[in-house]
């Protein structure tokens, strides 16, 4: 268990700081004029990725189930941050879209 919940902070972590990276050019004039150096960011984010896909082995004991939760966790994470700063509020296609990868999770982990 404790290899599941390593595995899915990890994951979470890395979707916020990818979001930022590719995304932060739209809500802040650091990111829009500083792209190059932004993207020294994405060392420590392979780190992150690669550490929670070790525990995500750990725990699945295969690869699919680590690429399915991670890319729901990665939708999820890209839907509150999203709405947060653009403003791009959630409508019934996203309702939705969140509900399968809650789905996609539950039955990965279970």
């Amino acid at each position: 268990m404790k290899n599941l919940i390593y595995f899915i902070l990890l994951v979470a972590v890395a979707q916020i700081l990818i979001w930022y990276v590719t995304n932060g050019q739209f809500i802040s004039n650091f990111f829009k004029k500083n792209t190059l150096l932004i993207s020294f960011i994405g060392v420590p984010i392979t780190y992150l990725v690669t550490t929670s896909t070790k525990y995500g082995f750990n725990y699945f004991e295969k690869l699919w189930p680590i690429r399915l939760t991670g890319f729901a966790i990665g939708i999820v994470v890209f839907t509150i941050l999203t709405s947060y700063y653009m403003n791009e509020f959630i409508n019934l296609k996203t309702i939705i879209t969140i509900f399968l990868c809650f789905l996609i999770i539950l039955i990965q982990v279970s």
